[in-house]
């Protein structure tokens, strides 16, 4: 398994899809950053905080781009030893086809964070820049693992992405999943119901925003249950199909 986790490592430092996707988590904060200099532009009067900076762009990162985003991520990390037709050698290694599997989710996990913390650390940069006000240590911790929290559920959430990518063995049918699923987002953006859809849930979890509806228990076992759901029939899958077909 280790070996599998540095042979991961290794491909993700030549790639260039890295840098892509840094760019990529990148946009939220930088796009967050204009809309309140543009705030600031026509209400010169106006407070803009740390904490609307960092809620808004976790709030765009968790509910819009980083479904896209990791959407994509899963499928290049999955699709790749099919495009490069590298899995039929690594299975001859002989490699087990479940830590195949849970090797490159560690990889799709450590990018995931890499990426969150990206976002978070220039939501912070470009605030000082920007002069935003009320910055506080207590109010770092507490955004940081509000980001660190959202991430992981995206993260754990990626089991479905991972199945599709598996059948189709291509990106577009990822994509096209990736992009209903921010439709979803969208559309339940103000309804009660957000915290039942686990990939809006994952927002709500994040920030501890339920609605008086629901229990809490509803939101985390949508997303639990999703994840665990989805990890089993990719698992099942992926250790009786055959690498040929």
């Amino acid at each position: 398994m280790y070996n599998l986790i540095w042979t991961e490592l290794l491909k993700l430092k030549r790639a260039k899809m890295f840098l892509v996707s840094l760019i990529g988590a990148s946009a939220a904060p930088i796009m967050m950053f204009i809309g309140f200099q543009a705030t600031l532009a026509e209400k010169p009067a106006e407070r803009i905080t740390f904490e609307s900076s960092f809620y808004n762009t976790n709030l765009y990162v968790l509910v819009l781009l980083g479904v896209l985003l990791y959407g994509i991520i899963t499928s290049y990390l999955f699709y790749q030893e099919y495009a490069e037709d590298t899995l039929k050698s690594l299975l001859t290694i002989p490699v087990s086809r479940v830590s195949l599997i849970l090797s490159k989710m560690v990889m799709l996990f450590i990018w995931i964070l890499v990426l969150t913390l990206t976002a978070w650390g220039l939501t912070l940069i470009l605030g000082l820049i920007g002069g935003f006000e009320d910055l506080s240590a207590q109010l770092l911790l507490r955004t940081l693992i509000q980001y660190i929290v959202g991430g992981t559920l995206l993260f754990l959430l990626s089991t479905p992405t991972i199945f599709i990518t598996l059948i189709y063995k291509n990106y577009m049918p990822t994509m096209i999943f990736s992009a209903i699923i921010t439709m979803g987002n969208v559309a339940l953006a103000n309804s009660k119901h957000r915290v039942l859809f686990p990939w809006s849930a994952a927002h709500s979890i994040a920030n501890q925003e339920f609605v008086p509806d629901y229990p809490p228990l509803y939101s985390y076992v949508s997303v639990l249950g999703t994840a665990l759901l989805g990890l089993a029939i990719v698992l099942i899958y992926f250790r009786r199909t055959d690498i040929d077909s």
